[in-house]
C-alpha cells in the first residue's frame, strides 16, 4: 500500500520508481510463501521483469532529464524516452509482446497473492500510464494494445486452469485499456476500477 501510494502520488521520476521498487519488495514474500519450486520460480520470473522494466523507467527519466532538464512526470517530451517508457510500462502491465511471466507467475502464485497481483499491483503502472499518457509513443501503445486484446482473448479460450484464464483475461483487458488512454484517460480509469471489481469477486 505504502509503495502504491508514493507511485500514485508522486511528480518527481525518482519517487515515482521508489514506489515502484517498495511494491515489487513487498509482494515476493507473499508469492514465494509457500516454499513450493514453482512459487519460487514465479517470485523469481516477477522480479526479473519488474526490476527490468523499473531499470527502463529510470533509464527513459534519466534520458529525458538529460536532454531537457526535466524530473516532473508529465514534462516528459525526448521522443526516445517516451519510447522506453512506453515499453517499461507496458513490461510492468504485461500486455504483448512482455505478456510471458504474468500467466506463469499467477499459476505459481496462491489464489490471494494472485488477486493482489491482478489488482493492487496493477494500479501504479496505470497511474503512470494515466499520468504520462499525453506523452507516450501513440502507434506503439496502439499497436501493443490491439496485439492485447487480441492475444488475451484467444489464448483464454485455450486454457483450462482458473489462474490462467485469469491472467489471459486481464492481460485482453489492459489491452482495451491501453487503447482508451490515448482518447480518454479518465474512461481507462472507470475500465481499471471495473476489471479490478470484477477480478475481486
Amino acid at each position: 500500500l505504502l509503495g502504491t501510494t508514493i507511485t500514485i502520488s508522486s511528480n518527481h521520476w525518482v519517487m515515482a520508481w521508489t514506489g515502484l521498487e517498495i511494491n515489487t519488495l513487498a509482494i515476493l514474500p507473499l508469492i514465494s510463501k509457500s516454499h513450493h519450486p514453482r512459487a519460487i520460480e514465479a517470485a523469481t520470473k516477477y522480479f526479473l521483469v519488474q526490476a527490468a522494466a523499473s531499470a527502463l523507467v529510470l533509464f527513459s527519466s534519466m534520458t529525458n532529464a538529460w536532454h531537457t532538464g526535466q524530473w516532473d512526470i508529465t514534462q516528459l517530451t525526448h521522443p526516445v524516452s517516451c519510447l522506453i517508457l512506453t515499453s517499461a510500462i507496458a513490461m510492468k502491465l504485461g500486455l504483448v509482446p512482455f505478456h510471458f511471466w504474468f500467466p506463469e507467475v499467477l499459476q505459481g502464485s496462491p489464489l490471494t497473492t494472485g488477486l493482489l497481483l491482478s489488482t493492487i499491483m496493477k494500479l501504479p503502472p496505470m497511474a503512470l500510464l494515466f499520468m504520462t499518457s499525453p506523452s507516450l509513443n501513440p502507434t506503439l501503445l496502439t499497436t501493443m494494445a490491439i496485439l492485447s486484446t487480441a492475444l488475451g482473448g484467444w489464448m483464454g479460450l485455450n486454457q483450462t486452469q482458473t489462474r490462467k484464464i485469469l491472467a489471459f483475461s486481464s492481460i485482453s483487458h489492459l489491452g482495451w485499456m491501453a487503447i482508451i488512454v490515448i482518447y480518454n484517460p479518465k474512461l481507462t480509469l472507470l475500465n481499471f476500477y471495473l476489471y479490478a471489481l470484477m477480478t475481486s469477486t
